[in-house]
């Protein structure tokens, strides 16, 4: 049961910061956001706002921002096709940014304190410590983005939400989850950053290619792309989730 809660708030957590980034921004950017929704399936509580319906649903894997105009023609001044491109990049964008923010904040602050600790160091000296354990952690998940497309990293390797699930079972205390939670954030904010269509990096893609253009890819090309690239996503993801239960 533990396991479960913390397998929940660890998913649950990422997916509303990262819904929370795209939803802030768009406000930001005067984009009018119709639909703030944390989870999927049938809806477990629902409250309207001025312009927003907030949602809470049944199964806690995943969540969206529904946007005006961002998948159906709007010709309100406020759609999300109506922004520049700058603007549309930021919000894609943002979700993913915010992971990373996070993940490497929390993963700051938790390697700072313990330093402090564990070493009785001074203060300066334990931030100078968790500044370059920063940056050794940017730079791996940096190499093992790379070496995903170079070919070094099998599928074998490869990690999915019951993998996840596996390492989350396992952590013990406080210190173990939060450390667990940074590094999941990070990777999960990078991943979605990759040019791969329907990641919120291939959306920007698509829109720096309608930039180039200065008009929006022909709506039948541009959902044959959104198909394939989501047919080829969820092979991948069942590939990767068989491998985790293979690994059980």
């Amino acid at each position: 049961m533990i396991t479960a809660l913390k397998i929940i708030f660890l998913l649950g957590f990422l997916v509303l910061i990262h819904e929370t980034g795209h939803y802030t921004v768009a406000k930001l950017c005067k984009i009018r956001v119709n639909e703030f929704a944390i989870g999927f399936g049938p809806k477990i509580w629902s409250k309207k706002g001025k312009e927003t319906d907030y949602e809470l649903r049944l199964i806690p894997l995943g969540g969206f921002v529904k946007l005006e105009g961002e998948e159906e023609e709007s010709e309100k001044k406020d759609s999300f096709s109506k922004a520049s491109i700058p603007k549309r990049i930021a919000v894609v964008a943002a979700g993913a940014l915010v992971n990373i923010i996070f993940g490497i904040l929390a993963y700051g602050i938790l390697i700072f304190i313990r330093y402090l600790i564990s070493v009785n160091a001074n203060f300066t000296e334990a931030i100078q410590y968790s500044f370059r354990a920063i940056l050794e952690l940017i730079k791996n998940m940096g190499l093992g983005i790379l070496q995903i497309f170079t070919g070094n990293v099998k599928m074998n390797d490869m990690v999915g939400p019951i993998g996840i699930s596996g390492m989350v079972s396992k952590t013990s205390g406080l210190t173990e989850f939060i450390y667990l939670l940074s590094i999941i954030s990070v990777s999960l904010g990078i991943t979605n950053l990759l040019p791969i269509i329907p990641l919120d990096g291939g959306r920007i893609v698509l829109l720096i290619i309608e930039g180039i253009r200065k008009k929006p890819l022909n709506k039948n090309v541009e959902a044959s792309i959104q198909s394939f690239g989501f047919i080829a996503l969820i092979i991948f993801s069942v590939i990767v989730a068989f491998n985790d239960i293979a690994r059980l």
